[in-house]
């Protein structure tokens, strides 16, 4: 059916499925995450693949290694893990609602800002010393021995 014939039954023809008909049985893994958009190009899966943060049933992975069907994925993006179990392999890249039913995602949940600990409140004096501290840093430096002319020191550059 032609693009024209689509449109004259009133729609846009609906989006077949372009992973191939035939699965196959294994696919390289830098391929298959790009393939169902866990990542934005081939090349930043490689590079996840090189520098150890994608591993294969526990294993670290290089790029060129097979996935297949049952396989677990855990790989490290953006400081948290994702653990992926493969359900089908696929070689292309295809639209998102296809690239769900490739993997099953036990990713567990990530934590909201609301779960993040509370801010660290400073405390009085972790700063700049007041006054009365200071007048007590002097009395304690007066006490130890001569003071040293620190500003002179570093005047003498």
């Amino acid at each position: 059916m032609s693009r024209t014939q689509a449109g004259a039954q009133g729609g846009p023809a609906p989006q077949r499925d372009r992973s191939g008909a035939d699965d196959p049985a294994s696919a390289r893994v830098d391929v298959w995450l790009w393939s169902v958009r866990q990542v934005k190009s081939r090349s930043a899966a490689t590079a996840a693949c090189r520098a150890g943060h994608v591993r294969i049933n526990g294993e670290t992975a290089k790029p060129s290694q097979h996935v297949k069907v049952g396989d677990e994925i855990r790989y490290r993006v953006q400081g948290f893990d994702r653990l992926l179990r493969v359900q089908r392999i696929l070689v292309k890249r295809v639209g998102a609602p296809i690239a769900r039913t490739a993997y099953v995602d036990f990713s567990p949940p990530r934590p909201t800002p609301l779960d993040a600990p509370a801010a660290i409140i400073r405390d009085r004096g972790a700063g700049r010393p007041t006054k009365k501290e200071r007048r007590q840093l002097d009395a304690l430096r007066a006490t130890t021995g001569p003071a040293v002319d620190i500003e002179h020191i570093l005047d003498q550059d």
